[in-house]
């Protein structure tokens, strides 16, 4: 594990020296959720409706801004070439890169949700289970854009392509994801929701590395 360690430590700290690519997601989900209630209107029981799939859909588009840099700049100098020599395996660092995205990408979504729900007039109970859904659920996101990236790893207007490929992917995380707050606000109890959510970041956490690695070892080889 010492080179999935080393990845994830490596590309925190190399993002942390480009922090405005970091607080781009953030600050493009605080606007999304800020601006939608302004749109809608004071009326309360509309905003706890609309809540969870406006916060869930502000979270999906926020983690794909840095989908197209998950493996674009190491390609470019050909630190992904070295990756793919390297004795730990290149299944192994790829795992560790995904978990480096969502620790910039995902988890401070997974922070900043509670803050941002309490306009929408959420109960403490549905911003908890915001919070778990996204917890739970983020990891997706990263894990299914690994395979967008690198399939369209060096293919010119990457970006677009890659929101083609995982859109109609993320759809069924967004579902459950949001459906889990919105279940808990009507009172039907959100466990079903958050059972199948933590069931597709298993399946994800199994395939998608070995997947990328794939898509990754096409690129290199082109």
């Amino acid at each position: 594990m010492s080179g999935f360690t080393a990845v994830v430590k490596r590309d925190v700290v190399l993002a942390m020296r480009r922090k405005t690519e970091v607080l781009m997601a953030v600050f493009f989900f605080v606007v999304v959720a800020a601006l939608f209630p302004l749109g809608i209107g004071p009326d309360l029981n509309t905003l706890r409706m609309v809540a969870p799939g406006i916060l869930w859909v502000g979270a999906l588009l926020a983690s794909m801004l840095s989908l197209n840099r998950l493996f674009a700049s190491d390609y470019a100098d050909g630190t992904l070439e070295q990756m793919a020599l390297a004795p730990t395996g290149l299944t192994q660092l790829v795992a560790g890169k995904v978990v480096a995205h969502w620790l910039l990408s995902g988890f401070p979504l997974v922070v900043l949700a509670p803050l941002l729900g309490v306009q929408f007039d959420l109960s403490a109970t549905a911003l908890w289970t915001l919070s778990l859904s996204l917890l739970i659920g983020t990891p997706v996101l990263s894990l299914i854009g690994s395979i967008g990236a690198a399939l369209t790893l060096g293919v010119r207007g990457g970006e677009v392509l890659i929101a083609m490929l995982v859109l109609p992917l993320y759809v069924p995380t967004l579902v459950f994801g949001a459906g889990a707050v919105q279940a808990e606000v009507t009172g039907l109890g959100a466990s079903a929701h958050l059972s199948i959510l933590a069931a597709m970041t298993l399946i994800s956490a199994v395939l998608s590395p070995w997947a990328s690695t794939a898509a990754l070892r096409l690129a290199l080889e082109s």
